[in-house]
């Protein structure tokens, strides 16, 4: 029997994470990728911090006992802020968590004043305090918390797009501040960027977590020597996310959305474990 490729774990509340498992693809496309969302219990911003620490640690070591995997991404800005310690004191594989991309931020900005776009829960984080003291002292950083955001990614996959006038709205304050530079601190924001680059088109520079994400993948599968074989490239027939498994029922519409995205998924499976 010929040796498993390697493969990565990708977790999220939602759908959000595809858009860090496409940026882990085009690294490592002979890499096989599980999706595992927690979308019975989405969004996390909503829940205290202990229930997303057990559920997190729950799904993860349940996924890991049937289908070992050498990375597992937390792709979710919500959940790593508080499930990363334990998680990594529960699981053997290296764990990756999203930051949101405050110091690439602060290197390409002209004029010092930032925009970050991020759930409420994101926003309120002592952690995004330090990072913002850590990296950018120097500039203004101007926070926009907003549970829309997340809503109207969710709401894409079943066909609705968000309406400009209220995404407009939404990033007034941005406007108003004079940012050239957004970082997008939630997954789910770079399937929005179509409607945000129109609500904000001067000069902007928008930024995610997603490359970064899959650069460290690479090297955790470097470390392990699975990164050659990580790399090859695969059929292209071959889909970008092997098993997709969603806690509540899988979102309607998915298998469309995702191809349309250029991410087609292999399996889906909705109502996903006994939680």
């Amino acid at each position: 029997m010929s040796e498993r490729r390697p493969r990565v774990l990708v977790f999220d509340s939602g759908v959000g994470g595809f858009s860090v498992a496409e940026c882990i693809h085009h690294q490592l496309p002979g890499a096989e990728m599980i999706y595992l969302a927690d979308n019975a219990l989405f969004p996390y911003g909503d829940q205290p911090a202990e229930v997303v620490i057990e559920r997190c640690c729950r799904l993860i070591d349940r996924v890991l006992t049937s289908l070992p995997c050498d990375v597992v991404v937390v792709a979710c800005n919500t959940a790593s802020t508080v499930v990363l310690p334990r998680l990594r004191q529960t699981v053997a594989a290296p764990v990756v968590g999203v930051v949101p991309a405050i110091k690439p931020a602060v290197a390409v900005t002209h004029n010092h004043r930032i925009g970050l776009l991020a759930t409420p829960a994101t926003v309120r984080r002592p952690y995004l305090d330090d990072l913002v003291r850590q990296f950018a002292p120097h500039c203004e950083v101007v926070r926009v918390g907003h549970p829309a955001l997340v809503r109207w990614a969710e709401e894409l996959v079943a066909g609705t797009s968000p309406d400009q006038v209220d995404v407009n709205h939404l990033l007034e304050p941005l406007r108003e501040a004079g940012v050239d530079t957004v970082v997008l601190g939630c997954t789910h924001y770079p399937l929005l960027l179509p409607w945000l680059r129109e609500g904000l088109p001067e000069r902007t520079i928008w930024l995610d977590s997603g490359e970064a994400i899959a650069r460290r993948v690479a090297y955790l599968l470097d470390q392990q020597g699975r990164g050659v074989a990580a790399r090859s490239p695969m059929t292209a027939l071959r889909p970008v996310v092997n098993e997709a498994l969603f806690t509540g029922t899988a979102p309607t519409g998915l298998a469309d959305f995702l191809e349309a995205c250029s991410i087609p998924v292999g399996v889906i499976c909705g109502e996903w474990g006994t939680v």
